[in-house]
């Protein structure tokens, strides 16, 4: 009998509710492993978890048998759950509701590998909301302002 065999490639992208920045450096990593550690535990493959304080991306190769959905809520809800309970912060945190969900080829692997690598550099010179609308745009992903998350000012 003949199997499946498949492998793609997302990239997901969340903040952290209010877009706080929270997520500060003595922890994130930590946070971030477990990310990674999450994924695994899904039978799924992390490439890269980083982000800055106010957000992360997560590239994974995900098997079909695994909802996009599925996934995302499962690394948000158990990271947030790890957060709190390791106490890295003082009162109760969460991710805001929604994220982006972005597919790459086999062939883009190390170009998105090393955008994830490079975030703080890269959010020197570009706002995450920049950086969000590139993104639906470059995907050309309808969106309505109103609706993405809420932006600080």
């Amino acid at each position: 009998m003949a199997g499946t065999f498949s492998q793609i490639y997302i990239q997901y992208v969340f903040a952290v509710k209010g877009r706080e920045n929270l997520l500060q450096k003595p922890w994130r990593d930590e946070v971030f492993k477990y990310m990674a550690g999450i994924i695994k535990g899904k039978n799924q493959k992390p490439i890269i978890v980083n982000g800055v304080a106010d957000h992360v991306h997560v590239f994974v190769g995900l098997k079909p048998a695994m909802s996009i959905s599925d996934l995302v809520r499962d690394i948000k809800n158990n990271s947030s759950n790890f957060i709190n309970e390791q106490k890295f912060i003082k009162r109760k945190f969460s991710w805001q509701e929604g994220y982006g969900a972005f597919s790459y080829a086999h062939s883009q692997i190390e170009n998105v590998y090393q955008y994830i690598a490079n975030q703080e550099e890269h959010h020197r010179k570009k706002t995450f909301k920049e950086e969000y609308i590139d993104f639906l745009q470059k995907f050309e992903i309808e969106y309505n302002e109103k609706y993405l998350f809420e932006w600080l000012n």
